[in-house]
């Protein structure tokens, strides 16, 4: 511990006009030095004291910190000799470094530093830390200035002398415990993040194993057991995907994980009761507060599958899964997801599986896909590129119109006639029939199969 106070010079007043004359003499530094060192005898010798009645110190400062630290007042309750321990150590290093501040400064860091890292993993708030540091500081100043009134009345005086140098050592102690607990603080949250990044990742890939299901729920805040749908948001600019990953799911509660090319909803629909909170550990009692929507968990109808992913327009792709049950089944979600999602135009919008269920077999097995369009569609590669596009524009929009050549036609800017006369061509080509239902199902498989990616 450095000395609080340096040798200086005595200045007396200046003579009138201001000028500093011969009678500006400085004070000879030795007396200064000498009241240094008196103050430094005194204050060994109450060091020393207090460091023989160690005990009866670190009982006093735990009484203190029980009585005026109520967040302290826990931790010394649940485990009292740790916390005895801990406080005797502290002292016995600040008191050691009152009486050789140079060899005893880097164990009394240490020390502090370890109560620090030690606390902020037992979650103890700061702020509670950093009080019972100063309530030391104080019992410590107490003590000495006790011990010097007990044993040689004239000699407190002198203590003022070092009174900032404990104060210093308190100060220096209190940043130290600090910045160890903001260390290990910023270490368990990125721990924790990770380790919640890892979870959801396996849950989105289906590698959870059942035995981790209950950590996962607990960790991402979802029922175990619930119904849900997987949004895939992919595309656009920074700000586009933002919005985009805000609409997927307004109003409902959804866990999303960032992925490096395509960021992942985790969205929860309800489960078989309507209380979207069974078996979800934490999720049970912490989601009692309103949702987003003004309604309480539990009580609002489930939201359903089509009511996610409605995202304005924007350069964003957004592909939503049908709903699964379960978390154990939504890896099944996530590929559902991405089933939806690569069936979305790359200009941008939303595709939900529900909506698309005939493409999306399609798009599931190319292989297969690429052998019923060949069946089906093959024979129209006879025909010049312009002829054979005019045909299949012709059966999707005749399908889309649900089999009406009037409607299709008017989409067309064609007579009806036109459509009757080119779907039969298309029948003579192929040797399909629109009029039977089987052929009808393979038609339009095969067209789905243009408009996938």
């Amino acid at each position: 511990m450095h000395h609080a106070l340096r040798p200086r010079t005595a200045l007396r007043p200046a003579g009138p006009g201001g000028a500093a004359g011969p009678a500006l003499r400085p004070r000879p530094p030795r007396v200064r030095s000498l009241i240094d060192a008196d103050a430094l005898d005194v204050l060994h010798r109450a060091a020393r004291v207090l460091l023989d009645d160690l005990p009866d110190l670190t009982d006093r400062l735990v009484a203190v910190i029980q009585e005026q630290e109520p967040a302290y007042r826990a931790a010394v309750e649940i485990d009292p000799g740790a916390t005895w321990q801990e406080v005797h150590r502290s002292l016995r290093h600040s008191v050691a470094s009152l009486l050789d501040p140079r060899g005893s400064r880097d164990a009394a860091r240490r020390c502090s530093w370890k109560i620090g890292a030690t606390r902020a993993e037992q979650g103890l708030p700061l702020d509670a830390l950093l009080h019972a540091f100063r309530l030391g500081g104080s019992l410590v100043w107490q003590r000495l200035v006790e011990e010097t009134s007990r044993t040689a009345p004239e000699d407190v005086r002198l203590l003022v002398h070092v009174a900032a140098d404990v104060w210093n050592f308190v100060d220096e102690h209190c940043t130290l415990v600090a910045d160890a607990y903001r260390q290990v603080e910023r270490q368990l949250a990125w721990r924790r993040e990770n380790r919640l990044r890892l979870l959801a990742a396996a849950l989105l890939d289906g590698a959870s194993r059942i035995a981790d299901l209950p950590e996962t729920a607990q960790a991402l805040d979802l029922p175990e057991q619930g119904r849900y749908a997987v949004v895939a948001v992919a595309g656009g600019s920074p700000s586009e995907a933002a919005a985009a990953r805000a609409a997927a799911a307004r109003g409902m509660r959804v866990h999303w994980h960032t992925g490096v090319e395509v960021d992942y909803g985790i969205v929860l629909l309800g489960d078989g009761d309507g209380d979207g909170h069974r078996g979800g550990g934490r999720g049970t009692d912490r989601h009692t507060d309103r949702h987003a929507n003004g309604h309480e968990h539990g009580r609002a109808a489930a939201p359903r599958p089509e009511a996610v992913g409605a995202v304005p327009s924007c350069g964003a792709r957004v592909g939503v899964s049908t709903a699964v049950s379960g978390l154990a089944a939504v890896g099944d979600a996530r590929r559902l997801a991405d089933t939806a999602l690569r069936m979305c135009p790359q200009t941008g919008g939303t595709v939900r599986l529900t909506e698309h269920l005939p493409a999306a077999l399609v798009i599931s097995s190319p292989d297969l896909a690429a052998a019923l369009a060949e069946r089906v569609l093959g024979p129209l590669r006879a025909l010049e590129p312009s002829d054979a596009a005019v045909l299949l524009d012709t059966l999707a929009t005749w399908l889309a119109c649900d089999g009406s050549a009037q409607r299709a036609g008017e989409r067309l800017y064609c007579h009806r006639n036109t459509v009757l006369n080119r779907l039969r061509r298309y029948e003579q080509l192929t040797g399909r029939c629109l009029s039977r239902p089987a052929d009808v199902v393979e038609i339009s498989l095969a067209l789905a199969t243009r408009s996938s990616p």
